[in-house]
């Protein structure tokens, strides 16, 4: 059995010193790119490696793209290869924001053709509140081979969602805060507001209060709302740099609402030409 969307502490903690899991620690602030590797390197799941949003798991970004292009696939191979990840391995990422930066590197192992990665349910916070080991050992690695399965019908550019806009054949689904979608505040990108015709769900909408997700069917109905009768094959999510927006897809997954796609130029990808049409307010 392998382990698709999500796994929990208990399910984790039992493979702990199984040799073809790999763990993934993935934490990460955009305010402070040092942070992540800091709080790893004082207590992290026993056996994780540490994936830096910018260094591992984006690409420099360039005029007119997002602020997190995708990794080069053979580089970021290469990088699993050295970690320890093989074709067979079970792999699990977490985080301490619930999934906001690890849902990343889940969708690029997908993207990579690996579906046997899962995010931990309820991230780090919960993996201490619940008293499983935390250690500041570092892993011992051996290399394994990785070789990617690129399927690139897992994401969009800005072109498709122009012609999502024009012919009004799908749903653009933005995970970003209510008010950045509203075009109240923007702290990250030089423009506020939305993409014409996208519908605002906030990625931390699929969790509870606890921080776990909710279950499968309340997931459900929630964006079924949203997708008023379409194919899950015809939402595209988008955040501001592609990154939020893989909470929103993991979270359809688990519902099984399966195929939506990425919009990995996201918000500050669609801003990069002034020509594009940009909305405010509700």
């Amino acid at each position: 059995m392998s382990f698709n969307t999500l796994i929990t502490p208990q399910e984790l903690a039992d493979h702990l010193n199984d040799p073809n899991w790999v763990v993934f620690d993935c934490r990460f602030t955009l305010t402070d790119q040092a942070a992540g590797r800091k709080a790893y390197l004082k207590g992290h799941i026993p056996g994780a490696r540490y994936a830096h949003l910018e260094d591992d798991l984006s690409s420099p970004a360039a005029v007119a793209t997002g602020r997190h292009p995708l990794p080069e696939p053979s580089r970021l191979a290469e990088k699993l290869a050295a970690w320890g990840v093989g074709n067979t391995s079970q792999v699990v990422v977490y985080d301490d924001v619930f999934g906001a930066i690890a849902a990343r590197m889940w969708w690029l192992l997908r993207w990579l053709g690996h579906d046997a990665v899962a995010l931990l349910d309820g991230g780090f916070p919960r993996w201490q509140r619940e008293g499983f080991p935390v250690t500041d050992e570092m892993p011992e690695i051996a290399r394994s081979e990785f070789h990617a399965t690129v399927n690139d019908e897992l994401w969009v550019d800005s072109a498709a969602v122009e012609h999502m806009i024009a012919t009004r054949a799908g749903t653009l689904i933005d995970a970003r805060a209510e008010e950045r979608f509203f075009g109240d505040i923007e702290p990250l990108d030089k423009v506020a507001g939305h993409v014409p015709r996208a519908v605002n769900l906030p990625y931390d909408d699929n969790l509870a209060f606890s921080g776990n997700f909710l279950d499968a069917e309340e997931l459900r109905e929630q964006f079924e709302e949203l997708m008023q009768g379409r194919s899950a094959n015809d939402v595209m999510h988008m955040c501001g740099s592609g990154v939020t927006a893989c909470h929103n897809i993991l979270a359809m997954e688990f519902a099984g609402l399966t195929g939506s796609r990425l919009y990995v130029g996201s918000w500050s990808e669609w801003i990069a030409d002034p020509a594009r049409p940009i909305a405010t307010g509700e």
